[in-house]
């Protein structure tokens, strides 16, 4: 079968879309034949190196984490889900990749698709999904009337976790550029910073938690908006101390994330406020509450571009340029 995969890490990966054998079914598995996958900036991270000290691959390893398909076949200790059924999952981490012609997917990382949503719509949510719904309600705590900003309100993550927010009773504020204001706004954004005329920093306060998503400085800038007890949950870094300990990474892993963390750490001290990095997790039963959301349009998709699979890596390259309005997602030529 085809997948897109990459032969290293580095300036020159080898991204491209090559044979790859079949994969073999756990009892606890299923076989996917993929109609659509999405692509996230962590992608990019992992084909760079970025992540080699957190994630392992082997060579070549197929690239992608989220998807939506039909089952055609599953192993002997599945029970939630039948052959013919249309699924959607996120698999960062199980060992399986998602822009194929066939993933092999743990029964606990699924849930059936919504109705409403084509294969397309489906595929582009699981990893902004659950990477929103973990680190507002789990990490942040977001509760009816607190003030939740999310930075970089039209990408991916933000343009989910928007209206996720919103659904939870939050106020919620975000930067985008100037072309955005109204797709924010249309989410449910309250506080829309046009970041190419103004400094965010500069005219919000009184906020209880932060979602970053957009790299730079803007989560350290963050802090300023923040009351005391707020809390800081950070998608793109700076890696800590505590997230290593989660994974149970070696002491030398765990001292250099607790220097690149350390200035924020300070910072955010000094103000009363916890900062923490955030790496989302597949769960099966989460995107099953999500698929609710979304098919009582409580929650809608929002899909910037489709790629053919052919164009899968074009796909990423278009994500890395970091304009997109949503997210961008690769269709199999089924």
């Amino acid at each position: 079968m085809k997948a897109l995969t990459f032969k290293r890490y580095g300036k020159n990966p080898e991204i491209g879309i090559t044979d790859v054998p079949r994969p073999m079914l756990k009892p606890d598995e299923m076989l996917v034949q993929v109609h659509a996958a999405s692509v996230n900036p962590v992608d990019n991270m992992i084909t760079s190196g970025q992540m080699k000290a957190v994630l392992q691959f082997k060579f070549p390893a197929t690239l992608g984490s989220d998807l939506a398909g039909v089952v055609t076949e599953i192993g002997s200790r599945v029970t939630r889900f039948k052959i013919g059924d249309a699924v959607f999952a996120n698999t960062f981490e199980l060992g399986t990749g998602a822009i194929a012609e066939l993933a092999a997917v743990p029964e606990r990382a699924a849930a059936l698709m919504p109705a409403n949503l084509d294969f397309v719509q489906a595929a582009s949510i699981p990893m902004v999904g659950l990477t929103s719904w973990q680190a507002l309600k789990e990490r942040a705590y977001v509760r009816a009337g607190q003030k939740v900003f999310i930075t970089a309100g039209s990408g991916g993550v933000g343009t989910f976790a928007i209206q996720l927010a919103k659904h939870l009773g939050a106020k919620v504020g975000t930067t985008t550029s100037t072309g955005n204001v109204e797709l924010v706004r249309s989410l449910g954004a309250d506080e829309v910073v046009d970041y190419k005329k103004q400094q965010f920093e500069k005219v919000l306060q009184g906020y209880d938690a932060v979602l970053g998503t957009a790299k730079g400085d803007a989560v350290e800038k963050s802090i300023g908006i923040l009351k005391a007890g707020g809390k800081i949950v950070s998608l793109v870094g700076p890696l800590d101390a505590a997230f290593a300990r989660a994974r149970r990474l070696n002491f030398f892993l765990t001292f250099v994330f607790g220097l690149m963390s350390r200035r924020i750490n300070n910072l955010a001290k000094k103000r009363g406020i916890t900062y923490s990095f955030f790496f989302t997790r597949p769960d099966g039963d989460q995107l099953t509450e999500i698929a609710e959301l979304l098919r009582t349009e409580r929650i809608r998709p929002v899909v910037d571009k489709v790629f053919p699979f052919l164009q899968a890596k074009e796909a990423l390259a278009y994500l890395a340029e970091g304009r997109s309005k949503g997210k961008v997602v690769v269709k199999m030529s089924h």
